[in-house]
């Protein structure tokens, strides 16, 4: 009966975990739309009046897809040219730079409902059910907010969204049920940690090296971009006062820019690295040298240095670091005896490490780089080959020097030394050890540290325990010890 009642249920099962992770995905769209439209609204009824959802809904719209990736078409109309003062060849230009705490969200989202889905033991459909409803809520934003100014490609519009949260929860789906939930994945798990041998446990490592050093870039990267406000603040300040932006105008600035922090964040990864970024074509910021043309007015760009100092080229030793802080938590989970002597191990982690950092900082240089202007600005931000390049090199050293130096094994005698004599056990009392218990004569050793055999005191057999046969070795009495 238990059995049967839980073959009954174990549909019933699969179809709530379908309508969980469908309802996360529906959530995830409306609060991306919700971040951006509240905002919007607003601003709009504080500056102009009546809100004009012909406008807004257009605008919400393109600037969702920009966050998820969406490369947007720009065409400027004329009137707008005419006004600003902008040449009829920059009227249209590519803009897919995207501000990328809107991604960052959504992923963040989405792997939380995967790791949900992947601790109920029905992953796939939960990650398939929520992939398709985020893929149908693109469609529906890319059908409705078409507009002529900002025209995205459909495909891309309803893809690379629904990448952006599929991705991450697959992810995170994987990653919970191949630790915790039992099947497929969980009999997989234990075909692999049952082998011979300490190499199936090396991916597992890997995944968790790398993470720790593309973690630690991330928030040495952060720590980068504070340092540029703090020190660069003046310009800044310099380059809102230029703007001679009113109250909505500074508000408007200030959360594209808050929108585009994690950009930012990423662009300081990749100056730590050594390659840097480009602020437009033929422009570089780097450790070794910063060379920049002219640049975007926007105030954040005030915190680019104008010039590197050669001391800059000391911070390299960062994502060593990085790769060092890897190597030293994979070695705390090595310290086994079978693993101290495996060179080949921790050799084919420290490169397995180094590898897979290497295509994170890829990943994240392609998504932070791209285009926000006609011409020269159609290059910006990290390229992802050599920022790719430099990091994996030196988390490999990092890595290496942690994962290769000699670990210290204790002497061989030591294993093999007998137990302390306070640690010693002995034997039921018996005649031989009430005899051994005897006080010492101090008078036959040769000083304090002497420890040799004390001929036991002559007991007269009389004094013993009366017994049945002359065999027998009954029990002494304590009392008559030493007397005549």
């Amino acid at each position: 009966m238990p059995r049967a009642w839980v073959v009954s249920t174990a549909p019933m099962q699969r179809l709530l975990i379908v309508f969980l992770a469908a309802f996360d995905a529906v959530i995830a769209a409306a609060v991306g739309i919700a971040v951006v439209l509240a905002p919007l609204t607003l601003l709009w009824v504080v500056g102009i009046g009546a809100p004009d959802w012909s406008a807004l809904w257009p605008a919400t719209g393109a600037i969702w897809q920009l966050g998820h990736l969406v490369p947007l078409a720009m065409h400027l109309p004329t009137e707008y040219l005419a006004a600003a003062g902008i040449p009829e060849d920059a009227a249209s230009f590519s803009l897919s730079l995207a501000p990328l705490a809107l991604a960052g969200s959504t992923a963040v989202f989405a792997a939380r409902s995967g790791a949900r889905a992947g601790r109920s033991g029905h992953w796939a459909v939960g990650v398939l059910s929520s992939g398709v409803v985020f893929a149908a809520a693109s469609a529906v934003i890319a059908l409705t907010a078409r507009t002529p100014i900002a025209a995205p490609q459909l495909w891309q519009a309803v893809l690379l969204p629904t990448l952006v949260y599929l991705l991450p929860s697959l992810a995170g789906a994987v990653g919970t049920a191949w630790r915790d939930a039992p099947g497929l994945l969980a009999q997989l798990r234990h075909a692999l940690t049952d082998l011979p041998g300490s190499w199936p446990e090396a991916p597992a490592l890997m995944l968790r090296g790398a993470a720790v050093t593309l973690i630690a870039m991330i928030g040495l990267g952060a720590l980068t971009v504070v340092g540029g406000l703090i020190f660069r603040g003046d310009e800044v300040i310099a380059l809102f006062q230029a703007g001679n932006f009113d109250a909505i105008g500074v508000i408007v600035v200030a959360l594209a820019q808050l929108a585009y922090l994690p950009t930012l964040v990423l662009w300081g990864a990749a100056f730590l690295a050594g390659p840097g970024f480009a602020v437009g074509a033929g422009t570089a910021v780097s450790p070794a040298g910063t060379q920049l043309g002219v640049v975007p007015g926007l105030p954040v760009l005030g915190a680019l240095p104008e010039s590197a100092s050669p001391w800059l080229l000391a911070l390299v030793l960062l994502p060593i670091a990085a790769g060092a802080l890897a190597g030293w938590m994979l070695r705390a989970r090595l310290a086994t005896p079978a693993h101290r002597s495996d060179l080949g191990l921790r050799a084919g982690l420290a490169v397995g490490v180094a590898a897979l950092s290497a295509a994170g900082a890829a990943l994240l240089g392609w998504l932070s780089s791209g285009a926000i202007g006609p011409g020269r600005l159609a290059e910006v931000g990290p390229q992802p080959g050599p920022f790719a390049l430099a990091f994996g090199l030196e988390v490999l050293v990092g890595a290496a020097i942690i994962l290769l130096t000699p670990q210290r094994t204790p002497h061989p005698a030591a294993a093999h030394a007998p137990a302390p004599e306070s640690r010693r056990v002995d034997p039921a009392p018996t005649a031989d050890a009430a005899v051994r218990d005897v006080p010492r004569d101090p008078s036959r050793l040769e000083d304090e540290n002497d420890t040799a055999p004390i001929e036991p005191v002559p007991i007269e057999r009389g004094l013993l325990a009366s017994s049945e046969d002359e065999t027998d070795t009954a029990p002494i009495d304590p009392g008559f010890l030493g007397r005549d």
